[in-house]
């Protein structure tokens, strides 16, 4: 499984959210080109940028800092979502080096979105979904549909994405552990890879979604807890390693 540092943008700096609202921050660096090269120093084999910004002005703000990041690692896949709501954004992205490219609210509200773009882009979209109690919430998280998690994972699994981010909205940033079960219970609906995010805390969060990855969870996205150091990545991903091979 592989461990996937999270790099949220906000205003051009690196923060963290609790529970998506976006005046509960905490700012852990004004310089996020500078935070990336210490997860890569770290191990990390994937980064994931968040444009907080964009994600509620519908449009890309942080793109500066993410073209920064991808010219600097060139080889490094990096994953971005945030504010993507038409495929000229998403081709922008692909230029400026990024691998894969998040959909959210769009792609909730606009489904016929995701399947295009899965046409013109194959390989390179990723959906994600944000729940809460099961149903997905939009609008960076102020809105919750009457949509289920599942239904829409296997909507967009037949239209072409490569993967789900799935997020339980109500441990993102909270440090109190991942909900292991509601991921594990949307990894055996589905065939494609399913990404974990929000709430984990420490190295048996770690532990437990790695005994659970065979059912199809291919990765997890850490923020708060690598940043507060309750979890230290290099550690983490060693043992997300070890573990792949038993």
């Amino acid at each position: 499984m592989l461990l996937i540092p999270a790099i949220d943008l906000k205003d051009g700096q690196c923060v963290r959210l609790r529970q998506g609202r976006m005046e509960d921050d905490t700012v852990f660096s004004d310089d996020p080109v500078e935070m990336a090269g210490r997860w890569v120093d770290a191990g990390a084999r994937r980064l994931h940028l968040v444009d907080l910004n964009g994600a509620f002005a519908g449009e890309p703000v942080n793109g500066d800092v993410v073209s920064a990041i991808t010219k600097i690692h060139p080889d490094l896949p990096v994953q971005v979502g945030g504010g993507i709501r038409d495929e000229a954004t998403i081709e922008a992205y692909l230029d400026a080096g990024v691998n894969y490219v998040i959909l959210g609210t769009q792609a909730v509200k606009e489904p016929e979105f995701v399947s295009r773009a899965c046409r013109n882009f194959p390989g390179q979209i990723i959906v994600g979904l944000d729940a809460k109690d099961g149903m997905v919430a939009i609008d960076g998280w102020a809105t919750v549909t009457d949509h289920l998690v599942m239904d829409l994972a296997r909507q967009f699994e037949q239209d072409g994405v490569s993967a789900i981010v799935y997020t339980d909205i109500g441990r993102d940033g909270m440090l109190n552990g991942p909900n292991v079960d509601a991921t594990k219970a949307l990894a055996v609906t589905i065939n494609i890879p399913i990404i974990a995010s929000g709430g984990i805390t420490n190295i048996d969060d770690i532990r437990e979604l790695c005994e659970a990855a065979p059912v199809g969870i291919s990765g997890a996205i850490t923020g708060r807890a690598i940043y507060e150091g309750t979890l230290d990545f290099a550690k983490a991903q060693r043992l997300a390693d070890a573990m792949s091979t038993q």
